[in-house]
C-alpha cells in the first residue's frame, strides 16, 4: 500500500509541509526532511525548483530562485535522496511544474522516483485530461501517485472528474490567487470550504495557500483532512534557520 494511504488510514487531520529542495542552502535538503519527521510532521512535499514558477507567490518563488542560484538540479535533487528511505519513512511527494519533468524524461523520472521511494507528484500544470490519457499509465507502472489541484472556481463536473481518477489525496487550493501565508481566512474561504466537504469526495482533501499560523490549519482541518503549510514554513527556515524547525511544528499544533 502506498505510504499516503497508510497516513490517512491513521484517521487524524494531518499537517504536510512544502519546502524548495537546495534552499536556504544546497545541501539543507535531507537534513530538513530528518528535522521535520522528528517533529512528527505526517507527509513532506518537495518543491523541485524551476525557473518560471507561476502559480507560486514571492516567498516561494525567491526560494526557488536561491536553490538554482545555489545549484539544484533535479539530478542533484534525485542524488541526494538516493538512500532516504533509510532515515525516513513519512511519506514523501515531489511537487514541480512539468517543463523540467518533461526535459528530464517523463518515465525516467518516474523510474527515479520508484528506485528512491516517492510516494507521488503534484505537478500543477498538467491538466488532469492529459495526465489521464498520456501520463497515468506510466506513473501507475512505478506505483506514483499524481495529485491535482481544485480552487473556488473549479466547476462541480471538473472536481467529480478529478475524483474519479485522483488517488492520495486532492489538494484544495483555497482562494484563486498564488501561494501565500495569510493569517486569517474569509467567510468566502470558509463556504468554499463547506461546499467542498458536503461534496462528500471519495478522495481525501488537503488546504493548501494561506495556511500560516495555528487558526488558519484549524479552520481549514475543520472542513478537510488536512492541510499543507508552505510559505509561512519557508519564511520560518530563512528567519530561524533548520535547527528550530520542531518550534515552527509546535506554533501549528499547540
Amino acid at each position: 500500500m502506498n505510504r499516503i494511504d497508510k497516513k490517512f488510514r491513521e484517521g487524524k487531520k494531518l499537517l504536510s509541509i512544502y519546502f524548495s529542495a537546495g534552499h536556504p542552502s544546497l545541501n539543507d535538503t535531507v537534513p530538513i526532511l530528518k528535522k521535520l519527521q522528528a517533529a512528527n510532521i505526517d507527509m513532506v512535499e518537495i518543491g523541485l525548483p524551476f525557473s518560471d514558477p507561476l502559480a507560486d507567490g514571492p516567498t516561494i518563488q525567491k526560494s526557488s530562485t536561491k536553490a538554482l542560484y545555489n545549484g539544484m538540479t533535479t539530478d542533484k535533487l534525485f542524488s541526494q535522496l538516493e538512500n532516504i528511505r533509510k532515515y525516513i519513512h513519512i511519506p514523501l511527494v515531489l511537487m514541480g511544474y512539468f517543463n523540467p519533468i518533461m526535459q528530464f524524461g517523463v518515465e525516467k523520472f518516474c523510474e527515479c522516483c520508484k528506485s528512491i521511494g516517492i510516494d507521488g507528484l503534484i505537478i500543477p500544470d498538467l491538466p488532469v485530461d492529459v495526465y489521464h490519457d498520456d501520463f497515468k499509465v506510466i506513473l501507475d507502472k512505478y506505483n506514483l501517485y499524481n495529485m491535482f489541484l481544485i480552487t473556488p472556481q473549479t466547476p462541480e463536473d471538473r472536481i467529480r472528474y478529478i475524483d474519479k481518477v485522483s488517488n492520495g489525496f486532492i489538494y484544495m487550493v483555497s482562494s484563486a490567487s498564488v501561494t501565500g501565508a495569510k493569517n486569517t481566512f474569509g467567510d468566502a474561504q470558509i463556504n468554499y470550504f463547506q461546499r467542498i466537504s458536503t461534496m462528500k469526495l471519495n478522495t481525501p482533501t488537503l488546504v493548501g495557500f494561506g495556511i500560516s499560523n495555528a487558526d488558519t490549519y484549524s479552520s481549514a482541518t475543520k472542513y478537510s483532512e488536512g492541510a499543507i503549510i508552505g510559505s509561512a514554513f519557508i519564511k520560518f527556515l530563512e528567519d530561524e534557520g533548520v535547527d528550530k524547525i520542531n518550534e515552527f511544528v509546535r506554533s501549528i499544533r499547540d
